[in-house]
């Protein structure tokens, strides 16, 4: 994996816990706007339109570089629209960018031929 695609599946990465926070406050608060008199949802929608639109942004530049098939594609950006979906999308680049270096360690060292 060369440099960039690794950035950009870090981008990926970072964006995706904070956007799945911001999408359960936005619901919180919708709630609270329909029971109570508080109200931000107006702030909080736009705290989590921008951190969506980062991450469908960082979501197509991922899935360009990593040729990533249609079905990986298509599961990371349903993770971005399920209230919690963001978590698991984190966990799982992780668990990718472990394993990318674990296998460039390994050819590096001559362990591997891949």
């Amino acid at each position: 994996m060369d440099i960039k695609t690794a950035t950009s599946l870090r981008r990926l990465r970072l964006v995706s816990a904070p956007e799945a926070v911001s999408f359960l406050i936005l619901l919180l608060c919708s709630v609270l706007k329909r029971t109570t008199d508080f109200n931000a949802v107006p702030v909080m929608g736009a705290i989590h339109g921008v951190l969506f639109v980062l991450y469908v942004i960082f979501w197509a530049d991922a899935w360009n570089r990593a040729k990533w098939p249609l079905k990986t594609a298509a599961l990371y950006f349903v993770l971005s629209v399920l209230p919690t979906g963001g978590f698991f999308a984190e966990r799982k680049l992780r668990r990718e960018a472990e394993d990318a270096v674990i296998a460039a360690r390994a050819r590096k060292e001559g362990a591997v031929n891949a």
